[in-house]
């Protein structure tokens, strides 16, 4: 009896290592094939930015110029009183001898 579960746990044994190296072999050749995809996407996606790259820096360029010009606006007769006052102030100072 003790022979034959010997037996059995060698073979149970022996399939499960055989299953092991077929599954890390499996597992390899996916990976292998995935770092391909993997590699074949950074490509694409690298050309896709040289191209879109520009395109995308102009349009923020142009909706941060809008935005910025948006909020200035309102402020613009602030601005023109705090000239006046800052005119006035410097025309009151007498000039520094040289």
């Amino acid at each position: 009896m003790g022979v034959v579960l010997l037996g059995l746990a060698f073979i149970g044994i022996a399939a499960f290592v055989v299953l092991a190296m077929v599954g890390i072999l499996i597992r390899v050749a996916i990976r292998l094939v995935l770092l391909l995809l993997l590699l074949i996407k950074w490509i694409l996606t690298a050309i896709v930015m040289l191209l879109v790259g520009p395109i995308v820096l102009v349009i923020g360029l142009v909706v941060f110029l809008a935005v910025g010009l948006a909020l200035a606006v309102p402020l613009l007769p602030l601005f023109a009183v705090a000239a006046l006052i800052w005119l006035v102030v410097k025309s009151t100072r007498r000039p520094v001898a040289a």
